[in-house]
């Protein structure tokens, strides 16, 4: 029997795809807990409508990471640290003193996205990639000044 899958099941296929199960495993299981549908003209019409509805949304939520990230991108921020000989810094600068700046500044983003290699621990001025979306990466610029 032919089913149009309606969530990620391991080892048989992904959300929308159309797979060939057997008539008892799909009868017993996947329909009746709402894993699949049975695939026939109506349903597949429904999941192109539904797969059109998904591309303009990922288009119109791409967009928007876009321009998130060229206002990103167009400010400057400052994080003003105690600092010692050779302009070491006592501590250092982390992805949550980073995300905090921003905060203040644009927007609230999560520290998880924020692509720092290892804490600051200089004083200067620092290029911090930070993952937008999965293809949109916004490099800004981070001034480590002395307090």
């Amino acid at each position: 029997m032919k089913v149009i899958l309606k969530s990620n099941i391991d080892k048989i296929g992904l959300r929308g795809e159309v797979k060939e199960v057997k008539d008892g495993f799909a009868r017993n299981f996947l329909i009746p807990k709402g894993l699949a549908v049975e695939s026939n003209n109506s349903n597949l019409k429904n999941l192109e409508q539904e797969q059109a509805k998904q591309k303009i949304k990922e288009a119109k939520s791409k967009e928007e990471a876009k321009i998130f990230a060229t206002e990103l991108e167009n400010h400057s921020y400052t994080i003003s640290c105690k600092a010692g000989v050779d302009d070491k810094l006592y501590g250092a600068v982390t992805a949550q003193d980073i995300s905090d700046c921003i905060k203040q500044e644009v927007a609230e983003i999560d520290k998880k996205k924020i692509q720092l290699e290892e804490p600051i621990k200089k004083l200067g001025v620092y290029q911090i990639p930070i993952k937008i979306y999965p293809d949109i990466i916004a490099n800004i610029k981070v001034w480590v000044v002395k307090e």
